[in-house]
């Protein structure tokens, strides 16, 4: 386990920042999950740890200690991509114990130990199989199983459960959640999936642009956005948001309701033309304009709404948001 710091990171490439002055830590033995859309920054970011890339400017931390000179060898690091990367040639057990061998250790110790991180991911009945054999669920527990067998003080994750399908991937995110909690390693996980990042980060933080935008946990980056790309980024569906004179009132689609729905003297109205409604099994999804802005309201009570007719809508007080116009910063209300 460790504790990894970002002090003042940057990288640019051919004059483009595409890491900017990155302050960030990693608290020992958390799984942080780097989230962002596509070039935000965030593999640039884990691969300035791994060591691929040279720091533009900044400092990299380990427990206290400076990393930024010494190789990827040497970081005590183990690297987990979206692409498995597993030698086809070799067998299940043979991939996860390349990197023991490597290291030139003993064939009994090496055998002890890809026996215990195969126990682990509860593949010790694959060990004889090929890749070509296996799942993608499965391959992806060898590559973790590979990477645990090192013992490394820092998990770095590039997106590793993007190629499995819906369903192994929600199974595989509960499991890897389980694993990293009872291995206790610092783990820096990324994704540009935010129902990824809700479910398995202990905190989560937000790049955009190069810049970190906020990080806390998840239930604080939900309830408590620090702007306006965030606010729309994390949620299903995102925010809803109305312009206003000097600023943009924000609203979440699942406190967005029928007028009935809310007492009086706690709500804000809002006319509500309805134009679609999406049936979503335990909830629907209703789209549909206030003035010329487009909104979403998330129900999951029996309503009749009916398309082309407009109905009075609420959100109580307490869940509106606030932000600058120009800056779209939060705000007080």
């Amino acid at each position: 386990m460790a504790l990894v710091e970002f002090k003042g990171v940057s990288k640019t490439f051919e004059g483009v920042k595409a890491v900017d002055g990155v302050e960030l830590e990693i608290r020992d033995g958390e799984l942080l999950v780097l989230l962002g859309p596509s070039g935000s920054g965030k593999t640039t970011l884990m691969r300035l740890f791994a060591g691929l890339e040279k720091l533009s400017a900044g400092e990299i931390f380990v427990d206290g200690e400076e990393i930024d000179h010494l190789p990827p060898r040497k970081r005590e690091i183990a690297m987990i991509f979206q692409t498995y990367a597993l030698y086809p040639h070799k067998s299940v057990y043979d991939n996860i114990a390349f990197p023991l061998k490597v290291q030139g250790m003993k064939a009994k110790q090496i055998r002890e130990k890809v026996e215990w991180a195969s126990g682990l991911f509860n593949i010790g009945h694959l060990l004889e199989r090929m890749p070509s054999k296996l799942s993608g669920g499965e391959r992806q527990r060898v590559a973790i199983s590979r990477a645990v067998v090192r013992r490394p003080k820092v998990f770095l994750m590039d997106e590793p459960l993007s190629n499995l399908d819906a369903k192994v991937r929600d199974y595989a995110r509960g499991e890897l959640k389980k694993f990293q909690q009872e291995i206790g390693v610092t783990t820096l996980f990324v994704t540009h999936d935010q129902v990824e990042a809700m479910g398995l980060g202990d905190r989560i933080a937000i790049l955009h642009k190069g810049k970190l935008r906020q990080i806390g946990t998840p239930q604080e980056i939900y309830d408590d956005p620090a702007d306006t790309f965030v606010a729309g980024f994390i949620g299903t569906p995102p925010m809803n948001f109305l312009k206003q004179e000097k600023r943009l009132l924000g609203f979440r689609p699942e406190t967005f309701l029928p007028a009935e729905f809310i007492e009086e003297e706690e709500r804000e109205n809002f006319p509500f033309a309805v134009e679609l409604s999406e049936n979503l099994g335990s909830y629907r999804v209703i789209y549909g304009t206030i003035g010329d802005t487009r909104v979403r309201s998330r129900i999951t009570r029996p309503y009749q709404l009916e398309k082309g007719k407009t109905y009075d809508f609420s959100v109580q007080r307490k869940d509106l948001y606030f932000f600058d116009k120009e800056t779209g910063k939060r705000t007080e209300g």
